[in-house]
């Protein structure tokens, strides 16, 4: 990224006040980026944490498969999901406040015995899923907010704080180089004034 800018102390003032905004903010981009990398990795870990039980709950009951074709799958449903959200490094992220079900009331004399704690298995699984999708989602958000961030302080420090110390001291050479060409040639005229000065003496 090339940096515009004039060969004068008006443009020399503007990109020094540039270049101290982002040496200043700098420190807090990268404390920011290290941050959302540690929630990246606890949101992550949760998640896996959350698939892995929801897995081992799965297999626990996969003993009783041939029994849930007797289900009613119209006994239970999920109503309602309440989140709310959580700022995380400036982030906003979704957690999982509750989930509400609807039970329809069955006859427990007519039912299979097991209906009562198929009901509470598929609680157990949903509640464990939905857990899962949020901490996924959360994830996600957390995981771009981090790359953009990373992106921020790649540009920053990579690109334009190299680009604007350039360009500041480019800037001050060429105003060195004038103010140094601006006595010269005031030196050459002060030697030939007194020369011309000598020779009207004589």
């Amino acid at each position: 990224m090339a940096i515009k800018f004039q060969y004068n102390k008006t443009s020399l003032g503007d990109l020094g006040k540039q270049l101290k905004m982002r040496q200043k903010a700098l420190p807090t981009i990268k404390s920011k980026e290290s941050a959302l990398r540690s929630e990246v990795k606890k949101a992550k870990d949760s998640a896996s944490d959350y698939r892995r039980r929801l897995d081992a709950l799965k297999a626990e009951y996969d003993y009783m498969v041939s029994l849930w074709g007797e289900f009613d799958c119209d006994l239970l449903r999920v109503v309602d999901i309440d989140l709310s959200v959580q700022k995380i490094a400036g982030v906003r992220t979704p957690v999982l406040q509750d989930v509400k079900f609807e039970e329809k009331p069955y006859d427990l004399f007519s039912s299979p015995v097991w209906f009562a704690d198929g009901v509470d298995i598929l609680k157990r699984m949903a509640q464990l899923g939905i857990e899962f999708e949020v901490y996924n989602r959360k994830t996600e958000l957390l995981d771009h907010a981090r790359r953009k961030t990373t992106q921020k302080v790649n540009l920053y420090e990579k690109v334009q704080i190299p680009g604007y110390e350039d360009a500041i001291r480019k800037i001050k050479r060429f105003m060195e180089d004038e103010e140094n060409l601006s006595k010269s040639a005031q030196k050459i005229v002060k030697t030939k004034q007194q020369a011309a000065g000598e020779g009207v003496m004589l």
